[in-house]
């Protein structure tokens, strides 16, 4: 059984991980209301600071992020659930597990107008991480899928 690391991970496909989950934050940005406008300030802001930014930090917290959620996923697994569903519904659980990664990269950013943005946020990232958990989950889901499907089959 493989783990998340193992099926985002490969360079191709980590790739791809990082183009899907960029668009999945622009998505859960722009489907903000008048309530997400200091989300979307800020998130100009962080864009604005360095082009690229945005990828380049996907990229370095995917193994991160890919480690967290194994637990998830290799328990909707265990329990022969869809891994979509299973997420879906420990979103407050997932959240957690990767707001802890992004608290502690946070403390350490040189920027101090990232660190700023992201201190600000920070309050309400629980439920706009909640927000964006069914998302990523299928994102998860379609990429363990076609690793399973890729698999040579078990003997």
């Amino acid at each position: 059984m493989s783990t998340l690391k193992e099926i985002l991970g490969p360079p191709t496909t980590r790739k791809q991980v990082v183009v899907d989950c960029e668009r999945i934050i622009e998505e859960e940005v722009a489907s903000k209301g008048l309530m997400g406008m200091p989300i979307k300030a800020a998130y100009a802001v962080v864009k604005t600071v360095k082009p690229g930014f945005i990828p380049e930090v996907i990229d370095g917290l995917l193994d991160d992020f890919a480690d967290r959620l194994d637990p998830l996923y290799q328990a909707a697994l265990a329990k022969n659930e869809p891994v979509s569903a299973y997420m879906s519904a420990r979103a407050g659980e997932a959240a957690e597990a990767l707001l802890g990664i992004t608290d502690q990269r946070a403390q350490r950013a040189k920027n101090h107008m990232v660190r700023g943005a992201y201190e600000k946020l920070r309050p309400m990232a629980k439920k706009h991480t909640e927000a964006a958990i069914p998302r990523v989950s299928r994102m998860v889901a379609k990429y363990a899928s076609a690793a399973a499907a890729a698999a040579p089959p078990a003997k």
